[in-house]
């Protein structure tokens, strides 16, 4: 553990300062096999409280769990044309088992739909047999030839996968759409990361999707990062895999399929947005340790002093916050501080013989500078003062991503900030791939996310080619 002072500066160089936070803090780790990620006990923590949020969620659906092979024959994986297309030059092989070669390369999963989607044709035969709600946790693995990043792009990523079959599109649609909002909960309830919900053009959507709806966020540098996607598949797959009912009038149909996921991207899209020149700052709903408590020993009391700090901790626990008592020899408080701050910990105590004595604590929020007092007695004062903090670092990010918007109809000034990545842009498209193609090569900025409202047009023309917009869009670079 590293509790000295950051050498970079968030202001200056966010993903140098995003890089050694996450690594001083014992978040997550670099391993040997290069492009793969370590998640070290105190990240993986803040990923169980997500997978549980979610979970709870999916189940008040219908969602079921389950799990299916990580392995995927070749000719299964090139069964849907665009979707092999899509992922092609990301597939990792298996082509020996021990030291025999392989009659059929195997695919490690780059996702599941091809896997799942064969059990499907052979356990769907009726519209008795629909919907299917099915869901799991697991990693794929993409080989990734950018450069990789901790949580933000690596070659195995750990994550949720939900694949859904129903025997109308009306009802794949609205299944979309329930898991968008589910997403867009995650991010804003748990995470108080403020996002941009809506659907991705046509060369940004899933390979194999009718339509993709996306979770989109803005960091503080200007960029944009995709936080968790919702696909409608349509029949595109249901036709490739054979997977078909006989419905209530007797007639046989190809079923509407959706898949949906949401992985760790998610947690370090939200180291981005909160921190400081100190460290993390956790919003406290996804913190694994809520609120430390620090004695403040000096070797003549300190039985009491460990004593009252135990009580305050039980206290705390009792009320159903996540409370550790930090009571580690050879490590001096001051030490202590910098290092919970550096792991963004919500709310530190320091308990002494000063507080001991009166039967209080002082509080110290990550989030603010000063310190206050409280009494023992409102020790239940805690959870309020939790439930602040984490909407008020909801409110304070959305303000920052609002900031960082820009509403522009004039083609040199989107063209300029796009290229600077000055801002985020909201502007009216027509939406061709063609269109896009060309503000890609111009700028190196893509479309992030069309909004699901029918809005006004900012302009009756595209901003980049001219041509009748069809609506607006937001433009801006990305991780």
């Amino acid at each position: 553990m590293c509790a000295e002072k950051l050498k970079n500066m968030r202001e200056s160089n966010l993903i140098e300062w995003y890089n050694e936070v996450v690594l001083n803090a014992e978040v997550a780790d670099f391993s040997e096999a290069k492009g793969f990620t370590v998640y070290r006990p105190y990240g993986y923590a803040m990923w169980e409280v997500l997978e549980e949020y979610l979970d709870v969620k999916f189940k008040a659906k219908g969602v079921k769990n389950t799990y299916f092979p990580l392995l995927i024959p070749e000719y299964l994986l090139k069964k849907e044309a665009s979707h092999i297309k899509g992922f092609a030059p990301e597939v990792a092989w298996v082509t020996k088992g021990g030291d025999r070669d392989l009659d059929v390369k195997l695919a490690v999963r780059p996702t599941s739909e091809t896997i799942m989607y064969d059990s499907y044709s052979r356990w769907v035969k009726s519209y008795r047999d629909l919907p299917i709600l099915l869901n799991q946790w697991n990693t794929v693995v993409r080989w990734e030839t950018k450069e990789t990043r901790l949580f933000l792009r690596g070659r195995e990523v750990l994550w949720q996968e939900g694949h859904c079959a129903f025997a109308d599109n009306k009802s794949a649609e609205e299944n979309t759409l329930d898991m968008l909002n589910i997403y867009k909960g995650a991010m804003e309830e748990l995470l108080a990361v403020p996002v941009l919900v809506g659907r991705k053009s046509e060369a940004e959507k899933f390979a194999g999707a009718v339509a993709t709806y996306t979770v989109e966020t803005v960091l503080s540098n200007n960029f944009a990062s995709q936080a968790a996607t919702s696909h409608n598949l349509g029949q595109n797959f249901s036709k490739a895999f054979e997977i078909k009912f006989i419905d209530n009038n007797n007639q046989w149909n190809y079923v509407y399929q959706t898949s949906w996921g949401m992985s760790m991207r998610a947690l370090g899209i939200m180291f981005l947005v909160h921190g400081d020149n100190k460290g993390l700052i956790l919003p406290p709903r996804i913190a694994p340790i809520q609120v430390v408590a620090i004695p403040i020993l000096n070797g003549k009391d300190d039985k009491m002093i460990l004593k009252y700090a135990n009580d305050v901790v039980s206290a705390i626990k009792s009320d159903g916050i996540r409370c550790e008592l930090d009571s580690r020899e050879g490590y001096t408080p001051g030490w202590k501080f910098n290092e919970y701050e550096l792991k963004g910990v919500p709310i530190r105590l320091e308990i002494g013989i000063k507080e001991a004595s009166a039967a209080k604590v002082s509080v110290k929020k990550r989030n603010e500078k000063e310190k206050t007092t409280l009494e023992l007695k409102n020790i239940k004062m805690l959870k309020v003062a939790l439930d602040e903090m984490q909407a008020n670092m909801l409110k304070e990010a959305r303000k920052s991503m609002e900031s960082r918007i820009i509403i522009e109809k004039d083609t040199k000034n989107v063209i300029s900030i796009l290229k600077s990545a000055g801002a985020i842009v909201k502007t009216s498209w027509c939406g061709t791939e063609k269109c896009e193609e060309t503000i890609k090569e111009k700028t190196g900025a893509t479309s992030r996310v069309i909004p699901l409202e029918n809005e006004k047009l900012i302009s009756d023309k595209c901003t980049f080619c001219g041509d009748d917009a069809k609506y607006n869009a937001y433009f801006g670079q990305s991780y």
